[in-house]
This record gives C-alpha cells, structure tokens and sequence, in this order.
C-alpha cells in the first residue's frame, strides 16, 4: 500500500518519516494553505532527502531514499510556475489539486518530460456525488494517479473530513488512485477494508497543528496499513 504524509513543513519531521518508510512526502505549494512552504524551504529539505547532491556535508546528514516520491501540491497555479518550482525545490512529483483539465494535464505532462520523464503527475479530485467519479475517470489516460479527496466548498484540502466510502467501493480506474480526505489511526482500517485504494494520502489525521507532524500518530498510522 502506497503511503503519502502530506502537509511537510520540517526537516527533522520529513527526514524522520522518510525512516519510517513513507512512500512520499507531500509539499503544499500554495500560499493560502496553513501548511504553505515557499520553495526554498522546499529545497532545503529535499536536498537533505537525496544522495547524490555533493554539497549536503557530513554524510550523516542524508538519508538514501532514492524510492522516495516528493510531491508538489498546486492550486490552480500555471504549467511554466509548476515547471519553475519543480525544477527549484528538488520535487519529483506533481500534484494537482484545483479545477485543472486533462487538456491542462497533458500540457504539464509534455513540460515535465523535459525536466526528466521519471516526474510523476497526480490529479486530486475533491469527489461528492457520483458524477465527480466520472469525471476522475476522465484523467486515468493522462495520469500517473488518481487521488480522491473529500469536497468542501470553503477549503481545497486538510479538511479532516471524510468520503463516502460506500461510493467508492466500485471506483476502479485504469490508473492507480490514492484515497485522501480524513484519514487517521483511528479510521483507516476501516477504509482500506471497505475501498481498497492504491494507495493513501493523510496529513491532517497525523498532526499537533497544521504543517505539525505528530511522529507518534505517523508511526501508529503505517503500523496499521503494513502491520508486521
């Protein structure tokens, strides 16, 4: 299972999560967020997560995590600004989680081939009734993943709310999808019982505060999505 902690805003917690096996870490790219990071923290603290960048210092420092996706959240924001952040911060992944077109998601696609071809594209889509999972069928072809998260009309993500997961039980794209949207220690067994995702995105259910990892919650998290 394909585990995401969204919402990074420090090293000492990215680095330690990264230990503890996340698949990626999540970083939000835009400003109105209360998990917001500009790209140069952004850099600061992916460049403590590569081995190959030759000013990092003491080799104490890095972590070997050459598997490890960082993704860039956008809202909303322009190819050429996603393109320049990518390329700034050090990021291998985009996410795009505003009203973006799988038109708009074929342009970015093109771009980031330049940058390297290796960059993974996701498109979250904030899902309410079953016409929104149409809709997110309609990006399968154009995508490296499909990420549903929960709708509200004020916010575009971290809400801590969750699905309806009984309408997600027949959702299979020809893609990987993640599910996002509320989850917690407390609630994602029961998710991945009833939806079976490829994967699972939580920031706001392993927090103190927002962009405030809590370790204990993390651990206690992919404890129960890859028990022992």
């Amino acid at each position: 299972m394909y585990i995401k902690i969204c919402g990074i805003t420090k090293l000492d917690q990215a680095q330690a999560i990264a230990q503890m096996g996340a698949d990626a870490l999540g970083f939000i790219c835009v400003p109105s967020s209360p998990r917001y990071v500009n790209t140069s923290t952004i850099n600061h603290i992916t460049s403590k997560l590569t081995n190959s960048n030759e000013h990092l210092g003491d080799l104490s420092d890095r972590l070997d995590v050459r598997q490890l996706d960082l993704i860039g959240v956008f809202l909303n924001s322009t190819v050429l600004e996603i393109c320049q952040t990518v390329k700034q911060g050090g990021l291998t992944a985009v996410q795009l989680h505003g009203d973006e077109s799988p038109d708009f998601c074929r342009e970015a696609r093109s771009l980031l081939d330049k940058i390297n071809p290796n960059i993974k594209l996701i498109k979250a889509l904030r899902v309410k009734n079953q016409a929104g999972l149409e809709q997110a069928k309609l990006f399968s072809a154009v995508v490296d993943a499909i990420l549903l998260d929960a709708y509200d009309p004020q916010m575009a993500g971290g809400t801590g709310k969750t699905l309806d997961w009984q309408m997600l039980r027949d959702f299979r794209p020809s893609c990987p999808w993640w599910l996002a949207g509320g989850l917690s220690p407390e609630n994602v067994d029961k998710a991945i019982a009833q939806v079976c995702p490829d994967g699972l995105d939580v920031s706001s259910g392993v927090e103190l505060a927002a962009g405030d990892k809590d370790l204990a919650k993390v651990a206690n998290f992919m404890a129960i999505v890859r028990p022992i």
